[in-house]
């Protein structure tokens, strides 16, 4: 029987980009079943609730069958061994990024010796692109056409009226 690999791709996704949906496509390519986890943070206040944030994921891979939309409150190394997996996967769009990554990436390895951290680089021409601009940009009412898909736009559209 083939060995089936999974991985973990986690974040606040608040709301998710073109960034993130690149990321998860170059992930289908190399793993079997790819679990995105809306990680629900005490710590921060996201704009979009638990559940909007499920449905803009849901809204951007419904093609792709392979991926899997949950919510996790936890350790990245619970959620790893939840998921029964331990390929944890990061994007990186700068050094900046990677030191934010290498981070993170110690402490959970404490917690979880078996976790594998596999870093992928953004493409190019959506290195500008963060949750954050898509933020401000909401807040100023400036377009948000390069940092999100049209179906995650209309979505956040349709919350408004």
């Amino acid at each position: 029987m083939e060995n089936k690999k999974k991985c973990v791709f986690a974040g606040t996704f608040d709301p998710p980009t073109l960034g993130h949906k690149a990321l998860v496509k170059d992930c289908v390519k190399l793993f079997d079943e790819v679990v995105v986890a809306v990680l629900v943070n005490p710590a921060k206040t996201p704009c979009f609730t638990v559940e909007q944030r499920k449905q803009m994921l849901a809204l951007d891979y419904a093609e792709l069958s392979s991926v899997r939309i949950i919510e996790f409150s936890g350790t990245v190394a619970e959620l790893l061994q939840q998921e029964r997996t331990e390929f944890y996967v990061r994007g990186i769009r700068n050094g900046v990024d990677l030191d934010y990554e290498n981070a993170n990436f110690y402490a959970s390895k404490k917690l979880d010796p078996e976790l594998v951290a596999v870093y992928l680089p953004c493409p190019q021409e959506l290195l500008h692109v963060s949750s954050s601009m898509v933020r401000n940009s909401l807040q100023f009412g400036t377009p948000i056409d390069e940092y999100v898909s049209q179906d995650v736009k209309a979505y956040i559209q349709s919350l408004k009226g």
